[in-house]
């Protein structure tokens, strides 16, 4: 059976460690984290991940434009993480390809 690797982009260090320990909890060992657009777009090329769970409100950007940068190389499921309720900012991330 091969391992997936799931990539959290989150720039909160609690949110991103208990999202690990319930994925591991949850028999999803591989994980791979980063805390900006800049180093996920870097973790999304070198871990070659089979899912990303995506922060929308990064420090250097938004999760929007990592996102766009994914879905130009690749169809893996995004899931965009976010404590914006907007109706728009949902129809925004599935316009851009989050699942």
């Amino acid at each position: 059976m091969t391992e997936h690797t799931i990539l959290i982009v989150e720039d909160e260090p609690e949110i991103a460690s208990l999202l690990e320990r319930v994925l591991h909890k949850e028999g999803m060992a591989h994980t791979v984290t980063a805390g900006s657009v800049a180093d996920g777009y870097v973790q999304f090329k070198r871990a070659k991940p089979s899912l990303i769970l995506l922060d929308i409100m990064l420090p250097d950007g938004e999760g929007y434009e990592l996102c766009k940068k994914v879905r130009e190389e690749s169809n893996i499921p995004i899931l965009f993480m976010s404590a914006k309720d907007d109706e728009v900012d949902k129809l925004l991330g599935l316009a851009i390809g989050g699942d």
